[in-house]
């Protein structure tokens, strides 16, 4: 615990004060010949890159804990990330959202949710909805510069009309999932009873021809191999690599397990075989960077999408909540950065850098150009990574969701007239976070919880709820853990945030969260999760529309002349 001494020493002035807060393929015999083989022969990597353009590879795991890295001292051993990260910059002040479809969204556009409509929940499979088409993409930014670009792994941004696909967002070729999760082996996916299909695409097409029973993991890695193999590392490459480890469902290829046999709690075995597997695919990919003539040229980012599920074996301990909550369980991640372009390696970065910072960041590294009358939330941190200079960062709007009013007592009078207190809603500005509404499930889950069979009895440092609480205030750089609530001892501070929060509220759009579309089921289209709004329809849509315009034209034309005090049955007997 804390002492009240070292956080009274923060007051309200805080808030206008900046603070922040040997390699192989082991386990990998084949990748190990492979390795000894592209040591042999110097390859393409000897010879001067033709273009001054790094290749920019971004790899993004999926619902990693933020205790899951070696590192961090998991007991889940991860050589390759600890490796990479070693040798690079870790960003230990880093953050993203606290669900898929938002960081994935924040890191294609470089804006907040709230700038794009998707700030409730994540985009469901049965919903006409998308990334909004009239938001530039990170690779359609990096075409424009003269970047190849492609796609590999889990999209979740929406895909109910053709526009709304990888392919018509930027990128050049995509192989992946549509959805946010499925089977690791079959690549089916059930959103619920008699709603089941086909989720795996080569480009804009079901990709029934790899449909082998190949763990995703390594299928995934496998195309990056292949993609690497067959482009000229002499032109520069965007690279996202989106893999759907760790996220549930719990699936892993048998040898992974072995090493893991000591962990009683299964789900958390399972967990751990699925990280051990990435971190090797990490591996061969790192390899094949190297073997194709990449790497020298080439900046290599990891990060998590957002933090672990305690239910589904992600440990996020010494953070407090977990996924799909706005502690700093669900929205502190993993993430470094690792190249030979760096200008300090070795070194940890304690600057506040969000997901949504890629954007300007990998735009500029790539001399390509942003627009002037683009509205971004991100910042250009490559500086602040590279050189250890301080960060332009300094605040996050974690999220305004106007949706999610689940917090009974919230009130206006709880917000001092400035926010309703019922709506979730979470920033930060310097050392302070502020959090209002439900921000969701608070325990803090020690690695002690995973010795147990099951969850039932886990070790949780329960929370014992304030009646009638919705507003929260933590020194972050201060109090890391959430630990201690300084709302009550700083009410100006409180106040500061609040009208912070009413600002960026002022500047957002309408959420995008439509019903579902029962033509979305799978088994109107071949089976296949897939495009199922047709043009036709659209034109159909439109003439309705205007049909019904016209007849509520041809109805308003009589009201006057009823409001006037004439009747039918006036004009039946003139």
């Amino acid at each position: 615990m804390l002492g009240g001494g070292l956080l009274a020493g923060f007051s309200v002035l805080s808030l206008l004060t900046y603070g922040y807060l040997a390699w192989d393929a082991a386990g990998d015999p084949e990748g190990a010949s492979r390795s000894r083989a592209g040591q042999l022969r110097a390859g393409p990597e000897a010879e001067p890159p033709a273009t001054s353009q790094p290749h920019l590879i971004f790899i993004l795991a999926d619902d990693q804990g933020f205790r899951d890295v070696g590192y961090h001292g998991s007991e889940i051993k991860t050589p390759t990330l600890d490796k990479l990260a070693a040798e690079g910059v870790k960003l230990e002040n880093y953050y993203v959202q606290p669900m898929c479809t938002p960081s994935r969204s924040q890191f294609i556009t470089g804006k907040y949710q709230i700038h794009t409509g998707l700030q409730h929940s994540v985009i469901r499979p049965t919903q006409p909805n998308c990334l909004p088409l009239d938001n530039a993409t990170l690779p359609q930014k990096l075409k424009e510069a003269g970047y190849s670009t492609h796609m590999v792994g889990k999209w979740h941004l929406g895909f109910y009309r053709r526009e709304c696909m990888p392919t018509q967002r930027g990128f050049d070729t995509f192989f992946g999932s549509l959805l946010g999760s499925g089977d690791y082996y079959t690549h089916y996916k059930c959103d619920s009873p008699r709603m089941c299909g086909y989720d795996l695409y080569e480009n804009d097409n079901a990709a029934w021809d790899h449909d082998n029973g190949m763990y995703s993991t390594q299928m995934y890695t496998q195309k990056v191999q292949q993609i690497l193999a067959s482009h000229n590392p002499r032109k520069p490459i965007f690279l996202y690599i989106a893999y759907q480890a760790v996220h549930s469902p719990l699936q892993a290829p048998g040898k992974y397990y072995e090493r893991y046999r000591s962990i009683n709690n299964i789900n958390r075995r399972r967990y751990a075989a699925m990280l051990a597997c990435l971190d090797e695919a990490i591996n061969n990919v790192t390899l094949a960077l190297k073997r194709y003539g990449y790497y020298n040229n080439s900046v290599i980012i990891y990060s998590s999408d957002n933090g672990g599920q305690p239910t589904a074996g992600g440990n996020n301990w010494p953070l407090r909540g977990s996924k799909g909550t706005y502690w700093e369980g669900g929205i502190r991640a993993v993430g470094f950065v690792h190249s030979p372009l760096l200008r300090n390696k070795g070194c940890v970065c304690k600057e506040l850098i969000h997901i949504t910072d890629w954007f300007p960041t990998l735009i500029t590294l790539a001399e390509g150009q942003i627009d002037e009358d683009t509205q971004l939330d991100g910042y250009d941190v490559w500086e602040t990574i590279s050189e250890g200079r301080r960060s332009p960062r300094v605040d996050i709007l974690h999220n305004i969701d106007p949706i999610y009013t689940k917090a009974r007592n919230g009130s206006w009078a709880a917000g001092f007239g400035i926010w309703n207190t019922a709506i979730q809603s979470a920033i930060r500005v310097n050392h302070w976070k502020l959090l209002t509404g439900n921000p969701g499930y608070s325990d803090w889950v020690p690695p002690q919880s995973f010795s147990n069979a099951g969850p039932s009895r886990w070790h949780n440092e329960r929370v014992s709820w304030t009646a009638g609480k919705t507003v929260w205030l933590f020194n972050i750089t201060a109090d890391p853990y959430e630990r201690l609530d300084l709302s009550s001892k700083y009410p100006e501070v409180v106040k500061q945030l609040l009208h912070r929060l009413s600002e960026f509220d002022k500047t957002a759009v309408p959420v995008r969260y439509p019903p579902k579309d029962p033509r979305s089921n799978p088994n109107f289209n071949g089976g296949v999760w897939g495009p199922w709004f047709k043009e036709e329809d659209k034109k159909k849509k439109s003439s309705k529309n205007k049909a019904d315009n016209k007849q509520k034209k041809n109805k308003s034309k009589k009201k006057p002349n009823r409001r006037k005090g004439h009747s039918f049955s006036c004009f039946a007997g003139g």
